[in-house]
């Protein structure tokens, strides 16, 4: 049976007036989806946040508690309980003030990107995009192709004049993939053609801002059927951290080491074994990408997401005081800022980065310290430079390192489940998705389409304790 969610009994829609027409009534079944989802958010947030005003113990040393109403309670469904059927009239004022100044934050982004696109509109982009009139359409479209993953940091003026250019830059090429821009600088990873993936490399390269060099690009077997679409945006960050880029800077990321140097370096460490204490392998990957490929030897973080890679580092400080950190990821770009944020704690003795990332150690050392294979964020999941399986099936264990999505409806977990275990069923992520794949497949829903929660995201703690 599933727990029960202690938010559920705010679960009533209760919008203030700015979210009525013009005669006062409400709009509650008119409300569209990305609004219920942003009450329901701060919500959410307004719980937790009165949750952990009423901490009295201390989380880190398994203590924990919390006071209210003049009762102790000590485990995390109590008080949650104490809060829901208690409380209800305070964390709806909560909910109501953070919507407010939530709907005030997107009425102002909504404005500056207005104004931006016109901006970007006036500016003319035609020049920074190649002439292919002399290549035919068949030759951008069909044959051989690949993948191509990058990244460049540096201050952009003007955000949506370069998303504009990358977006035509792309369809003109007929590029599938992910483009992030930033005021920090531009990340993507897209796939076509040979022909139009090098003609995007040479734009990338001639570009007046970017001016970047081809050894910055990692690519792979591939092409635009990698990719189920095309998407260029406009964000904060470029890698989502969850940092705000004017307080954390690249600039404070760690050492770069070319992939040789690092290459020594872990074999150093792995020559010593158990009598080197002053060096940690870091994997700031999530744990999925670590489960089926890593360096030996590396600590690899349980984490979920990039942007719970900060509460991990400031609740394992101690792991880290006074050492020596080689970090690494798949393309180079989180050790920028994930680096940036470890050195900033000024805690370890120093920092170093594997530059290129996986990517560009394995194309040096395809037989080397990592093995398996390296996870990647597009339709294939993984790609392999040695034999090595170092993961297993979920349900019968047997060695297996192949991804594919829950086949529960709406669940976005990825599952490890060899063809023998799929043929017998086993298609799930979990019991809880195992058991709502059997419950739609024979009562279809027509509810609106809403990523599924099971076990894989409710039984895994958020930040990991590894000391």
């Amino acid at each position: 049976m599933a727990a029960e969610d202690p938010c559920s009994q705010f679960q009533d829609w209760e919008p203030d007036s700015s979210t009525r027409n013009a005669g006062g009534v409400k709009q509650e079944n008119q409300m569209c989806a990305s609004q219920r989802r942003c009450y329901s958010l701060c919500r959410r947030k307004s719980f937790s946040a009165f949750v952990a005003s009423k901490s009295a113990g201390s989380q880190e040393e398994g203590d924990a508690s919390w006071c209210c109403c003049g009762q102790t309670f000590r485990e995390h469904s109590a008080i949650h309980k104490h809060v829901a059927r208690t409380h209800q009239g305070e964390i709806k004022q909560l909910t109501q003030t953070t919507y407010k100044y939530f709907l005030k934050q997107l009425e102002e982004e909504a404005e500056t990107q207005e104004t931006n696109e016109r901006k970007a509109e006036a500016v003319d982009i035609s020049a920074w995009i190649p002439d292919t009139s002399h290549i035919s359409e068949d030759q951008l479209q069909k044959g051989p192709g690949k993948v191509v993953l990058f990244y460049h940091y540096g201050q952009v003026e003007q955000p949506q004049v370069i998303c504009a250019w990358q977006k035509a830059l792309c369809e003109k090429l007929h590029l599938t993939g992910k483009v992030r821009v930033a005021s920090e600088g531009v990340n993507g990873t897209v796939g076509g053609t040979d022909m139009a993936t090098d003609i995007y490399i040479n734009a990338m390269c001639s570009h007046p801002f970017f001016r970047m060099e081809r050894e910055d690009f990692k690519t792979s077997d591939g092409g635009a059927e990698c990719f189920t679409d095309l998407r260029v945006g406009v964000y904060k960050e470029i890698v989502p951290m969850g940092v705000d880029p004017d307080v954390l800077s690249y600039q404070l990321a760690g050492i770069h080491l070319e992939p040789e140097e690092f290459h020594k370096e872990v074999e150093a460490l792995l020559t010593k074994g158990d009598l080197c204490t002053d060096t940690i392998l870091l994997d700031c990957r999530n744990f999925y990408e670590s489960k089926i490929g890593k360096f030996t030897e590396c600590l690899a973080p349980n984490i979920r997401k990039f942007s719970y890679f900060p509460d991990y580092i400031d609740q394992n400080l101690e792991l880290f005081r006074d050492k020596k950190v080689l970090m690494y990821c798949t393309g180079g770009i989180r050790c920028e800022r994930g680096s940036a944020y470890l050195r900033s704690k000024e805690v370890c003795k120093e920092v170093y980065q594997l530059k290129g990332g996986i990517h560009k150690y394995l194309e040096r050392f395809p037989e080397g310290f990592y093995r398996g294979k390296l996870f990647v964020f597009d339709e294939r999941y993984t790609i392999s430079s040695n034999t090595d399986i170092i993961s297993d099936c979920r349900y019968c264990g047997s060695p297996w390192d192949q991804y594919k999505l829950c086949s529960t409806q709406f669940c976005c977990q990825l599952v490890l489940s060899c063809p023998s275990c799929r043929r017998d069923g086993h298609m799930s992520c979990c019991p809880t998705c195992q058991t709502k794949g059997r419950a739609q497949s024979e009562t279809p829903s027509t509810a609106p389409h809403q990523r599924e929660e099971c076990e894989c995201t409710d039984g895994r703690p958020r930040i990991p304790q590894d000391v």
